[in-house]
């Protein structure tokens, strides 16, 4: 087990704080958007413009693709779910990040049709829900859980956001691709200043890049040699069978591409939502008791946090040709934003949808998309949030909000919201 599992590092500080990744992003808002968004749902569930606009918000594009296009938003549950499920005329290509030789940049989030369905039958196996409470458990997140969680046993309070909620999710999925010890944060870090945010330089941008590139690489190559119980040998391994009949492995550039894609959605919508999960059933007193007596709850109380607040609110989609949704013309080459976050509180489909309520039937809702794109990922997700509520559960009987520490609170973007910090007493 690594060192920097258990022990302080400035990189969490600098890496896990919702509010300083947007601001780093550029994309911070101050507001509660769901207010004025519900105001928006109701007038007509498709609008012209894009929700920045609609809020009156400063200008922001989550992808290059956007600049200059036309936006339009769909703000409704049956808007969303009919445009997430028709990548025919709402394609995922506008993720797609420039590079030369328009190689691809973001792996099946970019990809639709034919190729996404190769890459996604291929990958799919791995992240299948008894791999995801099997293998992935038994081989990094209970280890990790138990380790991060016994580093807090005799303390009497502790911030969870950096000590439970940031370390989970980086050091399951930087073992699961094979990096060990101290090397975790320090190629967290490069990842996150490769990504294109415009706060960094670009010679900054260019050597993190490198820097990922050739670690990753190095770790290919060790397991061409000599294959391990990882996802790059799993990756290596998988067979791509393609409808025109052929079949091939992943060469190196697909493998580096799939784990930055891993690295990317593993890495930031764990640590997210489990903080929003944590402090759902703190605020919730009646809720909280109820799922610590019965555990078979915890699935319910991760699938109302998503619903009540997904961390990734907003996806968009590149408009294919001149159609409409929900009555509204759209225009080709535009772009759609889902509001996927306004379509899990739509009053037509749950009662008090403004409302974290665990017990309330059931039902699917957008926090991991829907469809051909539904999120590869969201079964580890589960897992870890479920082995890591459980596990708090069971060594700190009497956690609760330290009263005496500023309140936590939602922030962060339109595309990616957190909890500020979750200072909790222990004993």
């Amino acid at each position: 087990m690594s060192d920097v599992l258990t022990t302080d590092d400035p990189l969490y500080e600098e890496l896990y704080d919702v509010r300083r990744e947007a601001e780093t992003m550029g994309n911070l808002v101050e507001i509660d958007p769901y207010p004025p968004i519900a105001v928006l749902r109701e007038k007509a569930p498709v609008h012209k413009g894009f929700l920045r606009d609609l809020l009156g918000l400063p200008e922001h594009y989550r992808h290059q693709l956007a600049i200059g296009r036309q936006g339009y938003t769909a703000l409704s549950f049956a808007a969303c779910e009919e445009a997430f499920r028709d990548p025919a005329r709402f394609s995922s290509h506008i993720v797609h990040n420039p590079m030369s030789g328009d190689e691809k940049s973001m792996g099946v989030l970019e990809m639709d049709g034919a190729e996404h369905r190769t890459y996604r039958r291929g990958l799919q196996p791995m992240f299948l829900k008894p791999q995801a409470f099997g293998w992935w458990r038994t081989r990094y997140i209970d280890e990790i859980v138990a380790a991060v969680v016994e580093r807090l046993e005799g303390r009497d309070k502790a911030e969870l956001n950096l000590d439970v909620c940031a370390r989970i999710p980086v050091h399951t999925i930087t073992r699961a691709i094979g990096l060990e010890g101290n090397d975790a944060l320090i190629f967290r870090d490069a990842f996150i200043k490769s990504g294109g945010i415009r706060i960094f330089p670009p010679e900054v941008q260019k050597a993190a890049a490198a820097t990922v590139e050739r670690v990753l690489l190095e770790l290919i190559a060790q397991r061409r040699a000599e294959r391990g119980d990882d996802v790059i040998s799993r990756l290596i391994d998988t067979n791509l069978r393609f409808e025109d009949g052929t079949e091939r492995t992943m060469a190196d550039r697909e493998v580096v591409l799939n784990c930055r894609l891993i690295m990317l959605a593993g890495g930031g919508t764990s640590w997210r939502q489990l903080g929003i999960t944590i402090w759902a059933l703190l605020t919730h007193p009646e809720q909280y008791e109820a799922v610590r007596a019965d555990r078979s709850l915890v699935h319910n109380a991760i699938e109302e946090s998503t619903r009540w607040n997904p961390t990734a609110p907003v996806f968009s989609r590149l408009i294919m040709k001149d159609t409409e949704l929900a009555g509204v013309p759209l225009t080709k080459d535009g772009v759609l934003e889902i509001c996927l976050g306004a379509a899990n509180r739509d009053p037509t489909r749950w009662d008090n949808p403004d409302r974290y309520d665990l017990f309330r039937p059931i039902q699917t809702n957008l926090a991991f998309g829907i469809g051909q794109h539904r999120c590869l990922g969201l079964n580890v997700a589960h897992a870890e949030i479920t082995a890591a509520v459980n596990a708090l559960f069971d060594a700190f009987p009497n956690l609760r909000l330290d009263p005496d520490a500023p309140a936590p609170f939602l922030t962060g973007g339109l595309e990616q919201r957190g909890i500020s910090a979750l200072p909790v007493l222990l004993k």
